[in-house]
């Protein structure tokens, strides 16, 4: 399988880092960190001037029609900057299931905007004591009339309290499931909805993640939609939350890669700088070692998140889940073993706020907790 870039994505590339070196640096970035909403809404924009949050959307609405590579790309660029701003949960995942299960009206209503850097839009898949599974769905959708009304809680909603809409999963039908089957085609009952935040009933609770990031915990209590916010086809939403849930773990995968490439270069700069008994403890063979396994791990985890990548337009269900999952576990175990090596061989500051370096070893750990950690991800990869 070849993995090499053309051209036109190299460029792609090679401005992505200009910019995260130019606008994003760490100071900056804990700038915008200490923002109210978390992000700069600043950068957000910039990044639709260039064209990055329509970069998978077809071009009829707003997008630029790109594939897998480009992806990859974009999301090791913001593993490299450790990027706050919703990209993933906005782009890869709510833009993901609006592009697959959308009508035509709703395509053009929301993909546009979202390009536009206009509005934000988030998934709320997820909810207490469900763990990772996705088809775990007990808030529910009871028709009254001609709506519907939504009533439950969804957990950490990343990016939850600063979105413009909510696409929620809830049971139209049906009893809640444990199912760990692999026959995602059986998983029925699960229909998706577009739900404004500031609906009447919607109850957000936001805060700040590990990683500096925010996520909310969001109660539905009778929220009342139309028949218009039904987002495909009522009670067969689990393929397409399936899909998407894939897409987002593997952009994960890749911005764990863009992550350890550069704590592994903030390790190295340390142990060449860092002077012990008169020499730079880098000369150390013992951890020049170290830092030669981080260096594996990290190149392991790219071609691990490459193939996960080139395997979600894949038609085999189960080889999608199988490879995907494969690459969250490979990338999970590397980003522990890779992190806990730069905080050991940064010494005690290793964990400090001041230091660069822990802010990316915090968001390693949080990407293998994100869409299903190693050991939920070994369990399906058996399964399958």
């Amino acid at each position: 399988m070849d993995f090499s870039f053309n051209d036109e994505q190299k460029q792609f590339q090679e401005s992505l880092a200009k910019f995260i070196e130019r606008d994003y640096g760490f100071e900056r970035r804990r700038a915008y960190q200490a923002l109210p909403e978390g992000f700069s809404r600043d950068i957000w924009a910039q990044f639709a001037d260039m064209g990055l949050l329509g970069l998978p959307f077809d071009e009829q609405y707003g997008g630029l029609g790109a594939g897998v590579a480009e992806m990859l790309l974009a999301m090791t660029a913001i593993g490299n900057g450790l990027v706050l701003e919703p990209y993933l949960a906005t782009v890869i995942m709510a833009g993901g299931l609006i592009s697959r299960c959308g009508n035509q009206a709703q395509k053009q209503a929301l993909l546009p905007p979202i390009a536009a850097g206009k509005r934000i839009v988030v998934t709320a898949l997820a909810e207490p004591g469900a763990r990772y599974d996705l088809n775990r769905v007990e808030t529910t959708a009871t028709r009254k009339g001609g709506d519907t009304m939504l009533s439950g809680r969804k957990a950490v909603v990343l990016h939850g309290a600063q979105a413009d809409q909510l696409i929620v999963s809830a049971r139209s039908s049906g009893d809640s499931s444990d199912d760990s089957s692999n026959n995602v085609a059986a998983i029925d009952g699960i229909s998706l909805y577009l739900v404004d935040r500031g609906a009447a009933g919607v109850s957000v609770r936001d805060y700040r993640t590990v990683d500096g990031l925010r996520a909310a915990d969001i109660t539905f209590n009778e929220v009342r939609v139309g028949p218009e916010a039904l987002l495909g086809a009522e009670g067969g939403a689990y393929a397409a939350i399936d899909a998407i849930a894939d897409a987002g773990a593997a952009a994960l995968c890749a911005e764990a890669v863009g992550v350890m490439e550069t704590l592994n270069a903030l390790t190295l700069e340390h142990l060449k700088t860092r002077q012990q008994f008169g020499h730079p403890i880098g000369g150390f063979q013992v951890l020049q070692h170290r830092a030669a396994d981080m260096f594996i791990h990290a190149e392991q985890s790219k071609s691990m998140a490459y193939l996960a990548a080139m395997k979600l337009s894949s038609t085999d269900v189960a080889e999608r889940r199988r490879v995907v999952s494969a690459a969250k576990v490979h990338v999970g175990r590397s980003g522990r073993a890779i992190s806990q090596a730069s905080t050991q061989l940064h010494g005690g500051m290793g964990v400090t706020n001041e230091l660069a370096a822990a802010h990316y070893a915090r968001r390693l750990t949080m990407i293998d907790f994100n869409l299903g950690d190693s050991d939920h991800h070994l369990k399906r990869f058996i399964n399958a």
